[in-house]
This record gives C-alpha cells, structure tokens and sequence, in this order.
C-alpha cells in the first residue's frame, strides 16, 4: 500500500476514533450550545434545542458525566454555562458541583426548550438557538458528532456547509473494503498505527473503574463475582466483564473518558477491549495487539461508512464485528477466515433494534461480544454461514452492504416506533 493511501486512512482514524466523556448525543447536543453561547458571547436567557429523532432517542435515559443525572435537560444547561466547544465530545470535562447546581437552576427557571426537528432526512441533526436580551444566535451540527453545518449570529451568517453536512463521514478519497482495511492493518508500518493503543489505554481504566463502584446496572462487575460459579473464569467472562465494565460506567454518567468510534464511545469499547483481553490472556505480543486493534477499530469505521452515524441497528452489531475481525486475526487466522467471521457475525446479529442509550446497553455489547467470540471461534473451524443462507452472499463486502442496507433503510419505521413508545410510555 503506497505512502500516501496509507496516510489517509491513518488520518481518518485518528478523526474517528477519539476520546469522549459520556454518551455522545447528548455530549454532541452540549457540544452545539456551548458553540452557540460562544457566539452569543454571553450566559443565554433563553434555549431553544430542535433535534432528529435519533439524537432524541439516544439522549432520553442516559447519565450525564459528574451530574448524577438522567437526559438532555442538564446536558444543555451545563453546555450553555461551563462548556467548551474547543474540547470536543469533552465539552464537559471542567463541569463542577457549583455548576452542576447552577445548572438545575437554569433548568428550574424553564429556560431551555427541547423539541423533535420536523421534516429533516439527516439522523444526527442538532440545532440551537440562544437569545439574550435583543441578541440572539444559531448553531447546527448534522452528519457528525461534531460537525458544525451552520452557524448565525444576531441574522448574519457566520458559516453555512449545509449542503455538505455529511462530509465528514463520506470521504470519497478513502472509500474502504474489507480487504483494504486487513490489508491496512497488517502492512502499514508499526510506528504509524501504535497511536491505537491509546483505546486500550483508557477503555480498559474505563472498565477498571467501573469494577470499584455500582455504575448502571453493574453488569460488568456482576460477571466479575456472582456469574463466575456458573460460567467460571475465563478468557470469555473476562472480555464480557470488562466490556459490559466500560459501559457500565459510562452510560451511568461516570466522569471517566473512553475512546470513541465513528462518534459512539459503546462502539469504541465494543471495539477495544474483546480484542485486548484476549491478546493479554493469551500473550500476544505488542505488534499482534496494534494490528489487532487497528483491524477492529478500522473495520467498524468501513462498516460505518455505509450505514451512517446514526440508525436503528445497535452500534453493537458493527463494533463487535470490528473486534470479531480482530480476535480471528489473534487466533491465527488470515483473511479468509476474518471474511468467514464477518458473514457469521452478520448472519446472527443483523436486526438487533437501538432503543436509546441507557444503562441496559452493557447487555447488548455483552451479546455482541459474545457473538463475536463464537463467530471467530467457527471461523477458524473454517465454518461460515453460506450464500444460500438469509442475507449471506459470497462477496463479504456485499454481505456488509446487505447488513447496512437493513439498518439505514430498512428499519426506518422501527425507528419511527421505538421513538414513539419511547415518548409515551406510561408514567
């Protein structure tokens, strides 16, 4: 692979896999009132939020980082009077008990309006306007967690990319294949890939920490104690402890930092920690661990660039596809059986629904984790879902268009009705 291909897809990892502190939606929506307080150069009166229904639906029932609270409300609230837009999807990160308090003021005093962006295509859309006295300004972020489309200040346009909102995730000049990205992982150069062991770095501290106190549901520390007698300690329970640990954390509003992946800190775990434990339980070395993980992290991002940001289909699914390539690539195996691993994956986990971020997502990355261990497990038996099997076909790249054609267009009205259940439940 020549010098300057591979610098592409180097740097387009490094823009897809970041750190974050907390769920990305409603991180992302802080990230949009920080930047229009910025512009507006003052402590708002007033908030009006407008998003898509994805964005809504993922930040509903999810801790906010150092709040101890639940949804959007206080997310804005501290956007609008700690945040700052230069940290990115760490907006929050100088957040303190003062403002946290300050915070519950301003939502008390009814200063922030929420409310679903009608008639819009685009699944992750953000749209902010803060007045103050007889200023006002507008901010919008669409196609990427932190991608700013648009942006107003007192009816002066300052910037308008909204015919281009999703640029960020198109990149036509590194247009990926599965076979591109195994080819990527396992040739380029070890000095330019080791910055990915930043992700193991800090999703395993994640998990680590979460292992300490009694975050979300604490599955990751219950598969640590109480599950051990029944399924034991082993390199399985191990990856599963650790990968529903990290989410633990982080859906419960822990203020710890995880790396992120095409804009989902859950795919970003989902994507490091199987294919860390695994190497570390079984004594791989440095090099097998950085292309390990650089296969994993790089796949989900190939897979990503079909699907889109945002869709009904749990982030889950690509993730722990992304770490199944990985733990084939650790078992031994080669090409074929990644390509083997995929179809398998594909083939088991295709529908799983996204109903929001919450604490109950540490299950779904647990049956994706587990999915990919025995995915990869078959792979290297040289067993593989066939074409003449469901949505399987013998191309594996196709066979990913099929999975991704599912969850960005098929499932559109289970989109549609998850929202709908979700907005009138029953108190």
């Amino acid at each position: 692979m020549e010098k300057t291909e591979r610098e592409r897809i180097v740097r387009l990892i490094q823009r897809e896999v970041v750190p974050a502190i907390g769920c990305t939606e409603p991180i992302a929506v802080a990230l949009c009132v920080s930047q229009a307080t910025r512009l507006l150069a003052t402590i708002p009166e007033k908030i009006e939020v407008l998003l898509s229904a994805n964005i809504l639906k993922n930040a509903m029932g999810v801790g906010i980082p150092g709040t101890g609270m639940i949804g959007l409300p206080i997310a804005v609230a501290l956007g609008a009077l700690v945040g700052n837009p230069d940290y990115q999807l760490e907006v929050l990160k100088d957040i303190t008990p003062d403002a946290v308090t300050r915070g519950k003021q301003f939502i008390d005093e009814e200063r922030i309006q929420i409310a679903l962006k009608e008639n819009i295509a685009e699944k992750l859309y953000i749209e902010v306007t803060v007045t103050a006295a007889t200023s006002s300004a507008t901010a919008v972020i669409a196609g990427g967690h932190t991608t700013f489309v648009y942006e107003e200040k007192d009816g002066r346009v300052l910037r308008d990319n909204r015919k281009v909102a999703d640029v960020e995730t198109s990149d036509e000049d590194c247009t990926l294949s599965l076979r591109r990205v195994y080819d990527f992982a396992l040739t380029a150069p070890l000095e330019e890939i080791e910055f990915i062991l930043e992700s193991a770095r800090l999703n395993k501290a994640a998990a680590e920490q979460s292992f300490k106190g009694n975050y979300g549901h604490s599955l990751g520390k219950t598969m640590n104690s109480t599950v051990r007698p029944i399924m034991g300690d082993t390199i399985y329970t191990r990856i599963l402890s650790y990968t529903s640990g990290a989410c633990d954390a982080r859906m419960a509003g822990a203020m710890i930092p995880v790396m992120s992946n095409s804009g989902s800190g859950n795919q970003g775990i989902t994507a490091t920690l199987p294919v860390v434990v695994y190497a570390e339980e079984n004594h791989k070395s440095h090099e097998e661990l950085v292309r390990a993980l650089t296969l994993s992290h790089l796949t989900v991002i190939y897979i990503k660039q079909s699907l889109g940001r945002l869709s009904a289909l749990c982030g889950c699914v690509v993730a722990a596809t992304g770490s199944c390539c990985g733990i084939t690539y650790l078992m031994g195996g080669g090409y074929v059986e990644i390509t083997y691993a995929v179809k398998n994956m594909v083939a088991n986990l295709t529908g799983m629904l996204c109903d929001g971020a919450k604490p109950s997502c540490a299950m779904k990355l647990t049956t994706g984790v587990s999915t990919a261990i025995f995915s990869s497990v078959l792979a290297m038996e040289h067993k593989c879902v066939t074409a003449v099997e469901g949505i399987i076909e013998n191309d594996v790249d196709r066979t990913v268009r099929n999975l991704t054609r599912i969850g960005a267009q098929g499932m559109n009205e289970t989109d549609r009705v998850v929202l709908d259940i979700m907005t009138h439940k029953c108190p």
